[in-house]
């Protein structure tokens, strides 16, 4: 699925349900929020979200706990929950999505580019995170963190 499609069937499922998202961003620097707001009528399914792209500010704007970031590193199952938790919480969405991961081109902590966990939070149920693993440009894989992010909510939605 490319992503705007995909965005405007979780604009649209979002928009039916009265329920809205937020998110947290790292590696993808705001795209992910770029690509919903590029469907018409985002407003009613969009609270916003956080670039939280240094560690510290992983902390600071999204809230995840220092000690898990010290423990677990940026790049963690551990942190994609916590990001996508972190942001639900601060804006009081029903639903949020965190991406953080290596996007290249060089490694970073031991993690190669292309490793990248996206995170997702909604309601009644706890965080959870997938792992994927990408190939390609910096921008190839920053665009297919977007896609797999938006699938990743997508499914969720319509097990829901």
């Amino acid at each position: 699925m490319d992503s705007p499609d995909t965005a405007a069937e979780v604009v649209a499922a979002l928009t039916a349900r009265g329920q809205v998202l937020a998110t947290a961003e790292s590696l993808t620097g705001g795209l992910l929020g770029a690509a919903i707001t590029s469907v018409p009528g985002a407003s009613s399914a969009y609270v916003g979200g956080v670039v939280a792209y240094a560690t510290s500010m992983k902390h600071r704007l999204a809230g995840v706990d220092a000690e898990l970031l010290a423990a677990h590193g940026p790049v963690s199952e551990a942190t994609a929950m916590a990001l996508a938790t972190g942001v639900k919480e601060a804006t009081g969405a029903d639903w949020a999505l965190a991406s953080t991961g290596v996007a290249g081109p060089t490694s970073q902590d031991g993690h190669e580019p292309g490793e990248v966990w996206v995170g997702i939070a909604g309601p009644g149920r706890a965080a959870s995170a997938v792992r994927y693993d990408f190939t390609g440009e910096r921008a190839a894989v920053r665009e297919a963190t977007v896609q797999a992010a938006l699938a990743l909510l997508a499914g969720a939605l319509a097990a829901d």
